[in-house]
């Protein structure tokens, strides 16, 4: 874990989504908390890594996401040297 965003406020976030407990509250909560460009950013980095899990091409990627290649790289690297967030939470959801 990256010690520089383990803070008291990265924890109340946390806590606070954690409270949520459907996804109406989750869009409420989402909408007042991030611009409409910041959701739509996370969402695609998000289908990025499932698309990647897939092992769909950068080309495939791009063509259905819009996201960059430099994203798209990104979300690889996060993929095969992060933190396996992405990997417990596909595991959860059956991905």
């Amino acid at each position: 874990m990256n010690k520089k965003i383990k803070t008291e406020a990265v924890d109340s976030l946390f806590d606070a989504i954690l409270s949520l407990e459907n996804k109406e509250e989750c869009y409420s909560f989402f909408e007042d908390l991030c611009t409409v460009n910041e959701l739509l950013s996370l969402s695609q980095r998000f289908e990025v890594a499932s698309m990647l899990k897939d092992r769909k091409t950068y080309l495939e990627i791009a063509e259905k996401t819009g996201a960059s290649t430099a994203t798209i790289s990104r979300v690889n690297r996060s993929l095969n040297y992060g933190n396996d967030g992405y990997d417990l939470v596909f595991g959860r959801i059956g991905k």
